[in-house]
This record gives structure tokens, C-alpha cells and sequence, in this order.
């Protein structure tokens, strides 16, 4: 078993030697900085080089299904498991979570500061018409907020609801320039420069909680895919040591991702 383990790490080493492993995941574990923390750790262990392309989780899988990535970190369900179902993806192992907040300007013209429902809270920005700005790009963040305004019976329509089509750094900083509300994970909300006004309204409740999880490219589809690199770093990840480091990191002092391949 020994001797197979060993070969196995050579024929990941020599496979990285070649190229390096391209992973595509969602912009919140970028800008909150978790990927600065891990990989570093990784690389050094395995002498793997790993190449990030941080995007919304939906670009994220379209870029495995495309062959251009070799394992992909992502916060959707649903875009996940279809992405198996359609064979472009393989081996999605559930890795941490962290949730959704609602922020929104200090004014707060909707009055939702002081609940904890965020189906009552979209129901009273929707009443009041209040400007609330979408990632409208088919990230995680957006599919989380679809299900949301699903869930709160609201059909989000009119000037007051606007898409902007960008990354949630961006969003957030277009939202403080035009006083609006917007869905955020807290870990990107946190580490971005304290700048503006922001302010965090609604927080726990159950529905805003944001589970990632991590596939390969299947290399059945795309020949070129650094498959092994891949189940190594996979491997590396939901194993003790890499759980251990994603519990470990904080912002200001403040845990942000919390393990959940290992108990």
C-alpha cells in the first residue's frame, strides 16, 4: 500500500511538473482571501503549482465543462450536481460553509434592521421599492438570491431592482456609491476595505447558509485534464490537515469558513 501511495504522489508530481493545476472557483474564496491562506500550504507539501481563475461559481463549472479547468471550488448546489449528471464533472466532495448576509445603507429605507427573516425582509424591499443591486451572472451568490426571492413569493421586477453583472467586490462597492441593498457572503463583506457604509441587516437564518463543495474535470470528456493533480489537491482538502487550515483562517480576528468533510 505504501509502495502504491508513493507511486501515486510521483505520478502527481510528474504530472504537475508538466503544467499546473488550474482551478476555477467562485470570487469569494479570492477576495476574502481563504485561497492566499491555503494554497501556499499545498504547493509546498506537493510541489503542485496551482493556477486560480476566480469567477462566479456558474463560470466556474462552464469552464471545467469547457476542458479549461482541472478541478473547480463552487458554492452551487444545483449547478454542481447537473454538472454530474452531465458527466463534466466527477468525485464533488462537500468541503466548508460559511452564509449570506443582507447589507444594505445605514438609512435602511425598507426598516429591516432588528429582523432575522430574510423572506420578510425582500418582501419589504420589494413593498417599499428600495434600490437593490443583484450579481445577475449566474454565480452561487445569484442562484442563492433567486431561491430567496423565490422562497419570499416576490418576483423582483422595476427600476428599483437592478443587475449588475459583476463580481461581488465590485457589487458591494456599487451598492455603498447608490445606497442599495445586496445579498453578500460574509467572508468577501468582511475582508474588502472598510471604506464605505455598509452595514450588515439581516444574519442568521438558516436559508442563508452557503455550502461549497469541490469536483474534477472528468477526464473521460476532456483528455487534458490534470486528473490526478486534481484528486490530490481534492484529497488535500477534505482530509484533516486541509480542514484543520480552513478552520484556522480568520479575518479580524474572526472565523469566516467552517469545515464540513471532516467531523
Amino acid at each position: 500500500m505504501r509502495k502504491l501511495l508513493a507511486l501515486l504522489i510521483l505520478l502527481v508530481a510528474s504530472a504537475a511538473s508538466a503544467a499546473p493545476l488550474r482551478l476555477a472557483t467562485t470570487t469569494s474564496t479570492e477576495n476574502s482571501g481563504l485561497l492566499g491562506y491555503l494554497l501556499p500550504a499545498f504547493e509546498q507539501r506537493f510541489g503542485i503549482t496551482v493556477e486560480v481563475v476566480a469567477v462566479g461559481s456558474g463560470q466556474a463549472l462552464k469552464l471545467a465543462e469547457n476542458g479549461d479547468a482541472d478541478v473547480v471550488l463552487s458554492h452551487a448546489p444545483a449547478l454542481e450536481e447537473a454538472s454530474l449528471a452531465q458527466g463534466f464533472g466527477v468525485n464533488r466532495r462537500e468541503v466548508m460553509y460559511n452564509d449570506f448576509v443582507l447589507v444594505g445603507p445605514p438609512a435602511d429605507p425598507a426598516k429591516l434592521r432588528g429582523g432575522r427573516d430574510i423572506a420578510v425582509a425582500l418582501r419589504a424591499v420589494a413593498a417599499a421599492q428600495a434600490p437593490f443591486l443583484s450579481r445577475g451572472d449566474e454565480s452561487g451568490t445569484h442562484q442563492k438570491e433567486k431561491e430567496l426571492w423565490q422562497a419570499a413569493a416576490v418576483t423582483p421586477a422595476g427600476p428599483w431592482y437592478r443587475r449588475a453583472g459583476v463580481g461581488m467586490g465590485q457589487l458591494l462597492q456599487m451598492a455603498d456609491e447608490q445606497g442599495a441593498y445586496t445579498l453578500t457572503d460574509r467572508g468577501t463583506f468582511l475582508s474588502r476595505p472598510q471604506t464605505g457604509d455598509l452595514v450588515i441587516l439581516i444574519e442568521g437564518d438558516p436559508p442563508l447558509r452557503n455550502p461549497y463543495a469541490v469536483l474534477a474535470t472528468n477526464p473521460a470528456r476532456h483528455r487534458g485534464a490534470q486528473y490526478l493533480a486534481a484528486m490530490q489537491f481534492i484529497a488535500w482538502l477534505t482530509a484533516p490537515e486541509g480542514q484543520a487550515r480552513i478552520a484556522s483562517f480568520a479575518v479580524a480576528g474572526r472565523q469566516l469558513f467552517f469545515p464540513t468533510a471532516v467531523p
